[in-house]
C-alpha cells in the first residue's frame, strides 16, 4: 500500500558527535528509503557548526513505507571515539526518531486557522548564516497544543507554508493516536505502547561492530552495513518477533 509518513531526526545528548550521529542515522534512512524505492523530500534542516544535524525533518512516501518505518521511533545511542576525539576515548550519545504517519482523509484532522500563530523569517544554513535574503522560511505554533513546527527547504514561501501545516497535522494526528492509545486496556496498550516511546531502543557499538535492538534484545553484526541503509534485517526481525494487532 503507497503511503506517506514524517520523520524526525533530532541531536540529543552528547554535543556535536550527537549532531554528527544524527547525519549518521540521516544518512541511514535515506540508503534504507532508496534501497526500498521510497519517495523522499527534506522538509527542515537545522545543520551544526561541524557539519552535523541538529534536526532534520522530512517525508518518506511509498509501498509500506509505515508498516517497516514504524519500528524506529525512539532513543538512538551511540558508542564511538568521536573524529574530535583526540585521546581515543569512547563516548556515548544519543538522537532521537520520530516517525508521524501522515493523515488521510478519514483521520479527519481540521485545523482552524485561528488557532496558528504563523512567523516568516529568512531561512538559514550552518551556524545560522543567511542563505536566503527573502523571508521564505516558516515557522507555525499551534496555540491549542503549544505545538511548533517549522520548515525552510523550499524557496518558496507558500511551499514551506504548505509543508509545515503537513507536519503540523502529522503531529496532531500522533497526538490523538496517543489519546485513544491511553484509553485502551492495559493488555492492549502494552502490545503496542512500546512503539510510540521515546525511550531507548537501539545502541550502536562501533568498536564491538554490534547494533543492539533493546526491544527484542537481539545483536546484529555488521555495522557498517547497517549504517549504509542494510536495515532490512533489523526490521524483519522485528515485524517476526512482534506484530501490531489489528484495530
Amino acid at each position: 500500500m503507497i503511503e506517506s509518513i514524517i520523520v524526525e531526526i533530532r541531536a540529543g545528548v552528547g554535543g556535536e558527535e550527537a549532531a554528527l550521529f544524527a547525519k549518521d542515522l540521516f544518512r541511514m534512512y535515506s540508503k534504507f528509503a532508496q534501497k526500498q524505492g521510497w519517495g523522499m523530500q527534506v522538509l527542515d534542516l537545522k545543520e551544526s557548526d561541524l557539519g552535523g544535524i541538529k534536526e532534520v525533518t522530512f517525508e518518506l512516501k511509498g509501498e509500506n513505507v509505515y508498516q517497516k518505518m514504524q519500528w524506529e521511533g525512539g532513543v538512538h545511542r551511540v558508542q564511538r571515539v568521536p573524529k574530535t576525539e583526540k585521546t581515543g576515548r569512547i563516548h556515548t550519545s544519543t538522537a532521537t526518531v520520530a516517525v508521524l504517519r501522515k493523515p488521510k482523509v478519514e483521520d479527519n484532522i481540521i485545523i482552524n486557522p485561528n488557532d496558528l500563530e504563523i512567523d516568516y523569517y529568512k531561512a538559514s544554513g550552518p551556524g545560522g548564516q543567511y542563505v536566503n535574503k527573502r523571508m521564505t522560511a516558516v515557522r507555525i505554533k499551534h496555540l491549542p497544543t503549544g505545538i511548533v513546527v517549522t520548515c525552510q527547504t523550499e524557496r518558496s514561501l507558500q511551499q514551506n507554508k504548505e509543508s509545515a501545516l503537513e507536519i503540523l497535522k502529522a503531529k496532531l494526528l500522533e497526538k490523538k493516536e496517543m489519546e485513544n492509545l491511553e484509553k485502551l486496556t492495559k493488555e492492549r496498550r502494552e502490545q503496542i505502547g512500546w512503539a510510540k516511546r521515546a525511550e531507548k531502543i537501539r545502541t550502536y557499538n562501533f568498536p564491538q561492530d554490534r547494533v543492539t535492538d533493546h526491544r527484542i534484545k537481539k545483536n546484529f553484526h555488521d555495522i557498517e552495513e547497517i549504517m549504509d541503509g542494510n536495515l532490512e534485517k533489523i526490521i524483519s526481525t522485528l515485524e517476526k518477533s512482534y506484530s501490531f494487532p489489528k484495530s
